[in-house]
Parts: structure tokens; C-alpha cells; sequence
């Protein structure tokens, strides 16, 4: 039992699960437009979240403290760096700029610059760059790494999917009330916990109603939106302070891996359209 809670501590904490679940969304845009799942770009973007997110979890160690980081930790991370620059060799410049883009926001949210603040650090603004950032990456990105055009169903797309990153957030952000700074100012420190999840609710009204304003309305695309959402909807409304160390960082982060599965479901099973 011991060993398996390691495994499990291990893959939550070196960030592979959240990278499924980034590279989940990918999945969901290139199935929901009809473009190739391409593999390096896949891999790209699975050692990019891992290096990304273990930067900014462990910045503040590996500039301190290296040696207290363990050892398992350091092996994933160097493997990670190094995959990642292998599979950029496989990508496009115009899609390693993009990607750089949002890199460079990733390594601002960590890392201090003016008045020994960072973006994570700046009042209201944490949540919103986590969510651009993902939206970014999982929307756009694939869309630009086939030369499709951007159109205006692609920014309905990425309006929805920040929305959504947004909402999958909260959960963290009423679990991080016991520990964040009153500076930071969250959501939930600003309005309470009540007023975070009615938000939350209204966002993803939001969200499934952007769907029909689309031009090309695919029916298992609707059908796997609506879906997730409710299951979304159901974490956010049972999210609470004190909850159980795996209901943020392992159940509500697969919901982005529940969603890639569904509409995979409908679509190779029953293609419904």
C-alpha cells in the first residue's frame, strides 16, 4: 500500500498528471476540428507542462535549496527538459513562437522580476494567467500547427476553453484559502466560497451557450460539452476548504481526460454528428 501511495504521490507531484490532462484538451480541440492528433506535438506539449509546472511549483527550491528537492524529482525534470527540446526540432517556428509566448508567462508567474513580485503574486491575477496559458496551449496551438485559419468558431473555442480552465480552477482556489496570502486577493478571498461556485455556475452556463453561437454546431461535440460540464459543475459545488488530499490535484484535474474520452466515445463509437 505504501509503495502505491508513492506511485501516486509521484505522478501528482512531478506534474504527469496534469500534462495528461493538458494534452487531453489538445485532443479534444483536434477532434472537435477534424485535424490530426499529431504525436510531436503531443509530446511537446507533455514535456512542456511537466518542465513548465515543476518549474513554477519547485522555483523557489531550486534557487534556494536544490539539494532538498528529491531525487526522483530532478530525474523526471532533466528527462522532461530534454524531451521537450528533442520533440521542438520536430515543430514549426511559427508554433515554437507561440509556444514561447506562453513559456515566457509561465517563467514570469514564478519567478520574481519588479519588487520581488512575480504574476502569481499580483493582486486577482493568478488564476486568469492559468487559464490563458491553457486555453493557449490547447486551443490555439494545434489549430496553428496545421495551418488552420483562425477563425471566428476558433476564438469561440478558446473563449470557452479559458472559461473553462477557469471554472476547473476554483476548486484549487477554495482548497488554497487556508494557505494563500490575504494579498494575493483570489477569487474566493474576495467574494467567499459561495459567491466563487455561483460564478462558477454562471461561467459555465456561459460556456455550453457560446457552443450555439458557433457556425458549425457538431452534435457530439455538444452532446461531450454539456457532459463534462455537469460533471465540472458537480466538483465545484462539493469543493469546500478542507477537502481530501487527491479531490483537486488527481479527480478534478482528470475531468480534461473524462472529457477527451467521452467525445472520443461518440465520435469513433457512434459517430454521432
Amino acid at each position: 500500500m505504501k509503495f502505491i501511495n508513492f506511485l501516486l504521490n509521484t505522478y501528482v507531484n512531478t506534474s504527469v498528471h496534469v500534462a495528461f490532462a493538458v494534452c487531453s484538451l489538445v485532443g479534444v480541440t483536434c477532434l472537435e476540428y477534424d485535424i490530426n492528433i499529431a504525436a510531436n506535438l503531443l509530446g511537446f506539449v507533455f514535456f512542456g507542462t511537466v518542465t513548465g509546472y515543476n518549474f513554477v511549483k519547485y522555483a523557489a527550491v531550486t534557487t534556494k535549496r536544490y539539494n532538498e528537492l528529491r531525487f526522483h524529482l530532478k530525474v523526471i525534470q532533466l528527462v522532461s527538459v530534454i524531451a521537450l527540446l528533442y520533440f521542438s526540432f520536430q515543430l514549426s517556428w511559427v508554433v515554437l513562437i507561440f509556444f514561447g509566448s506562453f513559456a515566457i508567462l509561465t517563467f514570469l508567474y514564478a519567478i520574481p522580476l519588479l519588487k520581488n513580485k512575480n504574476l502569481r503574486n499580483l493582486t486577482g491575477i493568478k488564476i486568469t494567467i492559468v487559464a490563458f496559458v491553457w486555453a493557449g496551449v490547447t486551443v490555439l496551438i494545434p489549430i496553428i500547427n496545421e495551418g488552420v485559419f483562425l477563425d471566428l468558431d476558433i476564438w469561440l473555442t478558446f473563449f470557452q476553453r479559458f472559461l473553462f480552465v477557469f471554472v476547473l480552477t476554483l476548486p484549487f482556489e477554495i482548497r488554497d484559502l487556508q494557505y494563500d496570502e490575504s494579498s494575493l486577493e483570489t477569487l474566493p478571498q474576495r467574494v467567499g466560497v459561495k459567491k466563487t461556485k455561483v460564478t462558477g455556475v454562471v461561467m459555465l452556463v456561459l460556456v455550453l451557450l457560446l457552443e450555439l453561437f458557433k457556425d458549425s454546431i457538431k452534435f457530439n461535440d455538444l452532446v461531450s460539452l454539456g457532459i463534462i460540464i455537469i460533471v465540472l459543475l458537480v466538483f465545484l459545488l462539493n469543493s469546500k476548504k478542507k477537502q481530501s488530499k487527491y479531490f483537486s490535484s488527481f479527480w478534478v484535474e482528470s475531468i480534461p481526460v473524462l472529457w477527451f474520452g467521452i467525445i472520443s466515445f461518440l465520435q469513433f463509437y457512434f459517430d454521432i454528428s
